[in-house]
């Protein structure tokens, strides 16, 4: 990648780059084995980086795609982070054990919010050492919605020091009550993507869920050096790549820096 102006930046991309840096979202509460087996052919058709499942579904996506390039995430604590850190860690341990590579772990909010930043820390901690022991890798769910952005720059640090492969900013189902009655959610924004890659170590590397439902919207956030996406808008993104032209062979594409995302999971 280089970049031409502040704002402006030039990528040589393949249609395969594209696919993996996708995590393809099956993590609707409602989802029937049914609705999990045709979202998985989907995974294996487009050759993306994983699919994201509940722990359940991992011997589904195992026998679904064990002989494709795609790799299972599986996310523990999710939606909203409060299980115990031991419970975690057991749930982590048993995702890795059955099949998953990687692991999308919902941090302790109120604990991060509450200022108990030991408490964050040791649980990232004890969830990290297991997922690694395990073979696989670890993401770490912020939350960016519920956080103000000296803590979002606290967890980049902390995530940091602990040598957390990812940081991704939401879950895409935060959800939450307003005073009004109204239910707002905003999942990655471009303001949040560029503290959380400003404050985190060059190592530790950066996921978007929620508001990425385009290809336009994937080259910005990729432009912003986000590698990996969490996504149910997988098909528009890579059949709109194609008509455009991304191919096996690379394409040098420029790409001007939105301050916005289309918005949704």
């Amino acid at each position: 990648m280089s970049t031409s102006q502040a704002q402006t930046c030039i990528m040589s991309l393949t249609l395969n780059d594209l696919a993996k840096t996708i995590d393809h979202s099956l993590l609707h509460p409602t989802m029937t084995d049914s609705d999990l087996k045709i979202g998985l052919e989907l995974c294996k058709k487009y050759n993306v980086a994983t699919a994201c499942v509940k722990p359940y579904a991992i011997p589904l996506a195992l026998e679904i795609l064990s002989d494709s390039g795609v790799s299972i995430c599986a996310v523990i604590g999710f939606p909203h982070g409060n299980s115990t850190t031991a419970i975690k860690v057991l749930e982590a341990e048993q995702a890795a054990s059955a099949g998953a590579t990687e692991i999308d772990m919902v941090i302790n909010i109120g604990k991060a919010r509450g200022g108990d930043w030991e408490y964050v820390r040791t649980e990232i901690q004890q969830v990290n050492e297991a997922v690694v022991k395990h073979g696989a890798t670890l993401k770490v769910i912020f939350e960016n919605d519920y956080l103000s952005e000296e803590e979002i720059v606290q967890l980049c640090r902390m995530c940091s020091v602990l040598e957390v492969a990812f940081v991704k900013t939401s879950t895409g189902y935060g959800f939450v009550k307003q005073a009004n009655g109204d239910y707002a959610y905003k999942g990655a924004t471009v303001p949040h993507l560029k503290l959380m890659r400003a404050n985190c170590d060059p190592k530790v590397q950066i996921k978007a869920a929620g508001g990425v439902r385009t290809l336009d919207d994937l080259l910005n956030v990729m432009a912003l050096g986000v590698t990996r996406i969490g996504a149910t808008a997988t098909s528009v993104i890579l059949e709109d790549a194609k008509i455009r032209g991304f191919s096996e062979a690379k394409k040098e594409v420029k790409i001007e820096v939105n301050d916005s995302l289309g918005g949704g999971y």
